[in-house]
């Protein structure tokens, strides 16, 4: 009988004290798309945790190419296997490139974020911009959106992942994907918000 009391304080204990986790969800501009991963600033977020003495995991869930129904079609799995604490939103790029309808990417997109707070998460949702080309009405719909879905969510906010990238140089070939040297202009973007979540050790 007390070894099995014991069992049972062991695995509350356990389970009290395990590392929280930050679940990343995006397509490849989370994804490190073209570099290492070791340089994308999902990695560099890990990093920065691992130098406060943080005991946040970082699960990076992104994948290349993925849109905001993809990510919508598979939000549940996902939440169901990291349970994170916070979920960092970083989907939409690929419904603008593609000309999808904006109100399905803000229908998704809300999915995404109510399943997560559902689950107790905080969440951080990362816009998105578009270039010129695409038309002024799409683009101007495109890049609201994500404040109107953040708004209507209560929840953080980033307004653009790619906030002070304006050199041809910080971008890869293609023109769409930041270079290594980028990254950390990403992580500061995004850690502007994620911070004030971070629960860090106490110096």
């Amino acid at each position: 009988m007390r070894s099995i009391l014991f069992a049972a304080l062991l695995a509350s204990c356990c389970a009290a004290t395990a590392a929280p986790t930050i679940l990343v969800y995006g397509d490849s501009l989370s994804a490190a798309y073209g570099i290492p991963q070791s340089a994308g600033w999902v990695a560099l977020l890990g990093e920065r945790l691992k130098q406060r003495n943080s005991n946040y995991t970082v699960v990076n869930a992104s994948i290349s190419g993925e849109t905001s129904a993809g990510g919508a079609a598979r939000i549940a799995k996902t939440l169901a296997s990291s349970k994170p604490a916070i979920v960092v939103v970083e989907l939409g790029a690929n419904d603008g490139l593609r000309g999808l309808p904006i109100t399905q990417m803000k229908a998704n997109l809300s999915t995404i974020v109510q399943a997560s707070k559902r689950e107790g998460a905080r969440v951080v949702l990362v816009g998105m911009q578009l270039p010129p080309n695409y038309g002024v009405p799409y683009v101007n719909q495109f890049r609201a959106a994500f404040g109107e879905v953040a708004r209507d969510e209560r929840v953080a906010f980033v307004p653009f992942l790619l906030e002070g990238l304006d050199k041809r140089e910080q971008f890869q070939a293609d023109a769409l994907h930041p270079t290594a040297a980028a990254q950390p202009v990403l992580l500061e973007n995004v850690w502007k918000k994620l911070a004030a979540m971070v629960v860090l050790p106490s110096k």
